[in-house]
C-alpha cells in the first residue's frame, strides 16, 4: 500500500520524542483506548520507554495514526511486538490504519530483519491483522475486559499490498 502523500510519518525512539509529540500520542491513545472503548486502564506503561513510536500526521500537523514497536524481550520473551495501533476517530475510513500497519511492519523488518512479530489483537480486528499476514495463536482471552487474541506474523519482510 502506498502512503497517502498527505500523511507525514515520523519513527522515533522514546528519547527522540518532543514533549508535544509525547502529549499528542498520549492524547490519541487515551481518546481511543480509554474514552472511546470505555476502558479505564493504565496506558502509560513502562514499555513506551523501550519502544519506537510511529506517528502519522495530516498536512495540518494533527496526529491521525499511531503504533509502537517493541524489541524482543520487552513484552514477549521470544518476539518483538507491535502495539497501541490507533487511528483518530475523525480519520477513520480513509486508510490511515492500513498505512500505519504497513509502515510499522516495514520499520520492524528494518530493525529486526525477518524475525516473527507478535501482537495482542482485539478480537474484532482479526480480519484486519490477517490481511497483513498475521495468524491467530491460542485461545481468545480478556485483556482489560476486551476480548483479545495473540497473533503472530511469521515472516516479517517489508509489507507490500498485492
Amino acid at each position: 500500500m502506498e502512503d497517502d502523500v498527505r500523511t507525514q510519518f515520523s519513527f522515533l525512539p522514546f528519547a527522540g520524542l518532543s514533549l508535544q509529540q509525547l502529549y499528542d500520542i498520549m492524547a490519541l491513545r487515551q481518546r481511543v483506548f480509554v474514552v472511546e472503548q470505555n476502558c479505564p486502564y493504565l496506558d502509560a506503561d513502562s514499555h513506551d520507554l523501550n519502544a519506537w513510536h510511529l506517528l502519522a500526521r495530516n498536512m495540518e500537523g494533527r496526529l491521525i495514526g499511531y503504533a509502537r514497536l517493541l524489541p524482543k524481550g520487552v513484552i514477549y520473551e521470544d518476539y518483538p511486538a507491535i502495539g497501541r495501533v490507533a487511528s483518530h476517530p475523525d480519520s477513520r475510513g480513509q486508510g490511515i490504519g492500513r498505512q500505519v500497519m504497513a509502515r510499522i511492519l516495514n520499520e520492524a523488518a528494518n530493525k529486526f530483519g525477518h524475525m516473527p512479530i507478535k501482537i495482542s489483537a482485539q478480537s474484532y480486528l482479526i480480519p484486519f491483522y490477517q490481511s497483513f499476514g498475521f495468524t491467530c495463536e491460542g485461545e481468545e482471552y480478556l485483556e482489560d475486559n476486551i476480548p483479545h487474541i495473540a497473533m503472530i506474523r511469521h515472516l516479517v519482510a517489508p509489507y507490500s499490498q498485492s
